[in-house]
Parts: C-alpha cells; structure tokens; sequence
C-alpha cells in the first residue's frame, strides 16, 4: 500500500508510460468509453459472487485485481485522449482531499448506497462500486464541455481510488499485475529475452534447435510422424464421425516447440525428456503436462473449427488467450507471454491448413528465430 501520498502520482506516471504502447484502439473516444463502462460492470460482477460465498478465495482476488487493472488502463486512455494525464489528476486529489487521511491510506466509505434500495446494509465496496458506476454513467452523459468533462475525469479518478482503498487492494499489486498482461498481450516480444527452458541440459535433453518432420497420410487414412528418418509416435485418426484433419494435431505441437521452445509432447514423442533432473522430469516433462498440453490443444481446436481455423485471423480473443494461461498456470511455459502464444498458435494454423490440404507435408521449425513453417512433401 502506498504510505506517501506524494509518491502515488510518480507511480501512475511510471505506469501509464508503461502501458502506453499498448494503446492500440486509435483516437477514437467510443471504444474507450465502452471499454471503461465494460470493466466496470465486470467489477461489479466479480463483487457479486461475494454474495454467494461466504470467504474470499484467491481466485477471487486475483480476479478482482485484474479486473482493477483492465478499469485503469481504460482509465489512462480516457485521460490520454483528453490531453489531461491521470498522475496530474491524482495529484490534485491529493492537494484537495487531504489524501493521506481520506484517498489512499484510510478515511470512511461516503455512505453513497443509492436512493429507492432496500435499506439492507450494504458493505462499504459495494458502495464504492456503485458510486463509480455512477461517475462512469455521469461520463457518457455529459461529454460536451471541456470543463465539464475533466470535472467528470477527476470524480471518475477519485471514486476509482476508493473503491480500490475500501476493496484492500494495493495500486502497486494492480499496476504490476496490469503492465505485465497488457504488454504481454500486445507488445511484440524481444526474442532475446524470452526464456529457453532446457539450454542447461545435453543436446539428448535439448529440443532441437532446427528440426524437419515429416507428416504424412496413409493409405488407410491415418496420419504419421517421421523424424531423421525414422517414424516417430503412434499413426492417427480423427476419431470423430465427421472428419476434420484431427490426425494432424501434431502440427500444434511442433508449433508449441518452435516459437515457445516448449513441448512436453515433442520431448516425449523424440525422447528428449529431462531425466537428469528428476523434479524437472516429473513436474514438466512428465505425464500431467503432456495431458495439460493435449488438453489445450483439443480445446483450441473446438474454437477453432467454429473460425475456419483461424483463416485470415491476424490475432485470437483475448478471452481465449486468458483461457490458455489458466491452463498453463504453474508450468514454465508460463514464462512466455500470451503474444507469443498467439503467435505460436495462428502460426500452428497456418501450417496445419496447408498439410490437411495436401494430406502431409514437411514442419520445419527454428526454436532460435521462433518460425514454424510448411514446405510441400516432394
């Protein structure tokens, strides 16, 4: 928690300059306005579960600090727009509320339940919440003056900020934890600073740097893997009434290899596991993780076939990225960011489309440049 009222403004000046690449929605005011009154309206439906649950869970929390985190970006955007920089506003919040008592260290909930509700006790976050709904709804009316409108930005701030204070959530947990996500998701990775997971290890523990697999159709219509040569893996079908080139799935997960240097998949079906750590063997390497993996792949797949698998996408949900990090949670993949899981998968597509259309072909990944490619069987 921050315990210095003149270091609040510093910080949020160091975020928003953070997150600023990551403002990609143009000049336009429309998407923001909705954007912000969306996150809102999430926070109020993250505190709706508190009604059914009688504790807090983590899960819960961490929810509520992403959903702090997506309101702010919106927040700094708004401002942004509006040639009004947020760590400005906060500091004059500070100079007239007496902050250190009532902003960001303690002070009373302002009583704000609305007019024509039971007079149920309401607890003091959800008060909060309702107040900044209002300063949102107050927003969208009245965007005519400029005066008007920075009078709306500073109740916005404000009301922001108690309702962060009364929730017992820190600005630094919600402003690290937002930073991290959003340049993750929309900053291009340095393909020097993403981690590789086995560099440590012998080459007969070591994904390949470069590998060339051969993926084919046989006769009866089963799928085949063959590496150096040699067949690798277990022949496949779709396994589904209507066929849909499932039988190609390993596409994924060369894919997987390739752009994030992670597969537990791959390391099985070429024996390159980690044996000479046994906690890294077990834990990463073995069983759970590979069903971990082929979990989020089939998963994948069904979203994927409902979009023509990803033809002419250029970038995925963000629901569906935040789904993939749920699944990955406590694996090391987690290290990477979600773009480059974006790119991992569209990529996987792509290539995928081109062997279901030619019923084989050659994968050919580059785990140092992050490529994955197709070229055509001779």
């Amino acid at each position: 928690m921050v315990k210095n009222p003149a270091d609040l403004p510093m910080l949020i000046g160091d975020y928003v300059k953070k997150v600023e690449d990551t403002d990609q929605l143009g000049d336009e005011l429309a998407p923001i306005l909705f954007g912000l009154y969306g996150e809102v309206g999430s926070l109020m439906a993250v505190s709706k579960k508190e009604y059914r649950e009688t504790q807090e869970s983590n899960e819960q929390k961490r929810a509520k600090i992403e959903e702090f985190g997506d309101t702010l970006w919106y927040i700094a955007a708004l401002c942004r727009r509006e040639k009004c920089p947020l760590e400005n506003i906060v500091s004059e919040i500070i100079a007239n509320e007496n902050c250190e008592e009532k902003f960001v260290i303690g002070g009373k909930s302002r009583g704000t339940q609305p007019e024509g509700f039971c007079q149920r006790s309401v607890d003091p976050v959800h008060e909060e919440l309702f107040a900044l709904g209002r300063s949102v709804a107050m927003l969208l009316n009245d965007r005519n003056s400029e005066t008007s409108r920075r009078a709306c930005l500073v109740n916005l701030v404000g009301s922001y900020f108690r309702t962060l204070r009364v929730a017992k959530i820190s600005i630094e947990e919600v402003t690290k934890a937002n930073w991290k996500k959003t340049t993750g998701v929309f900053v291009e990775p340095n393909i020097k600073e993403l981690p590789k997971f086995d560099s440590d290890y012998d080459a007969c523990e070591r994904l390949p740097s470069k590998f060339k697999i051969e993926i084919g159709q046989c006769k009866g219509g089963q799928s085949y893997l063959r590496w150096k040569g040699v067949k690798i893996g277990d022949p496949l079908t779709d396994n589904i009434m209507n066929c849909d080139g499932y039988r190609y799935h390993d596409v994924f997960h060369f894919a997987y290899a390739a752009i994030l240097n992670w597969s537990p998949v791959v390391r099985s079906l070429i024996k390159h596991k980690r044996k000479s750590s046994p906690s890294v063997d077990e834990a990463q390497d073995g069983g759970r993780a590979i069903v971990v993996e082929e979990g989020l792949t089939a998963w994948i797949f069904s979203r994927a076939k409902e979009k023509d698998y990803f033809r002419n996408y250029d970038s995925l949900p963000f629901d569906m990225l935040k789904t993939v990090q749920q699944f990955i949670a406590g694996y090391e993949v987690e290290q990477c960011p979600l773009k480059l899981w974006e790119r991992a998968i569209l990529d996987g597509y792509r290539v995928f489309r081109e062997v279901r259309e030619h019923e084989g072909g050659i994968l050919e990944g580059n785990l140092d440049a992050r490529t994955f490619s197709f070229l055509p069987l001779s």
